[in-house]
């Protein structure tokens, strides 16, 4: 006589298959719960190191919340399979094993990619620099053109473009973030009289603040700070502003043009080394008390 009662055999695995079907269901869940919380906590955490637009902030939100989320699913899929494995019957001890040495090489093979990603991860997070920028990184100077998890590229006066890995990244030097500085020393002979250079650089760095074309980008006018330096053929002084960011180099060139128009009309000297040569005998008078 045949058995046709199949309800027995079948039984374990319909339960094995829903108890699989409820441990993916749940995994799914949670990955869109993450996806839905993770870039809204991210948004309200994320050190605000100045004052951003919702772009801006939207902007460097999203990279760092699609890494947790890739990462986040990663893990949860993973345990969601193994435990399904685990329910349907399947040995998963072999499976962890090898997971575990793949992991270990993969971890160790990749060493300096994982390093590069945690790096960036944390230069975005912490907002070092941004595109658009000028910035000097791992000891390069240049313009930020694109930054991610993985690398920073800049771009120098010369054109060169520069491919950072971010894991080389130990520091950066913003120069261009919230304000910028024109720092500028000029020379004048020994023979002129400091009160009136004083005064004519002031003059001309007030008339530049004032400066329709030139004047909006200055935050302060351009003044005299003080003696900086007692030069072999001349005496520095230090001239200091305050600009709107990455002005600032612009603005010192302006500088130097209307300083070194207004010393001519001031007959104000800028001195250059001298050299005097003798042939022959020293001159009479020379080297005498």
């Amino acid at each position: 006589m045949i058995n046709l009662d199949f309800t027995s055999n079948f039984t374990p695995f319909v339960a094995g298959a829903i108890k699989a079907g409820i441990i993916a269901v749940i995994a799914l869940i949670i990955m869109l719960a993450i996806k839905k919380l993770v870039p809204k906590i991210i948004c309200t955490r994320i050190p605000k190191i100045r004052e951003e637009s919702p772009d801006q902030l939207a902007s460097r939100s999203k990279t760092l919340s699609q890494v947790i989320v890739q990462f986040a699913t990663v893990i949860i899929w993973i345990i969601a399979g193994i435990m399904i494995l685990s329910v349907v019957g399947v040995n998963i001890t072999p499976i962890l094993a090898t997971v575990g040495v793949a992991s270990l090489a993969i971890g160790l093979a990749a060493q300096n990619i994982i390093r590069d990603y945690l790096h960036g991860f944390f230069i975005i997070m912490e907002d070092w620099y941004r595109i658009g920028e000028v910035a000097n990184v791992a000891g390069i100077g240049g313009l930020v053109e694109n930054i991610s998890l993985r690398r920073t590229i800049l771009r120098d006066l010369n054109g060169t473009m520069h491919v950072i890995p971010n894991g080389k990244i130990e520091l950066a030097s913003n120069m261009t973030r919230d304000w910028s500085r024109v720092n500028l020393n000029i020379s004048v002979s020994y023979n002129e009289n400091l009160s009136k250079v004083f005064s004519v650089i002031n003059e001309v760095g007030k008339e530049m603040k004032e400066d329709p074309v030139f004047g909006q980008d200055l935050l302060t006018a351009p003044h005299a700070e003080r003696v900086d330096n007692l030069g072999d053929s001349g005496i520095e002084i230090k001239i200091l502003a305050d600009t709107k960011p990455i002005k600032q180099w612009g603005l010192m060139g302006e500088l130097r043009k209307k300083l070194k128009d207004r010393f001519d009309q001031e007959g104000i000297e800028i001195p250059w080394p001298h050299t005097k040569v003798y042939f022959g005998n020293t001159p009479t008078g020379i080297g005498k008390n």
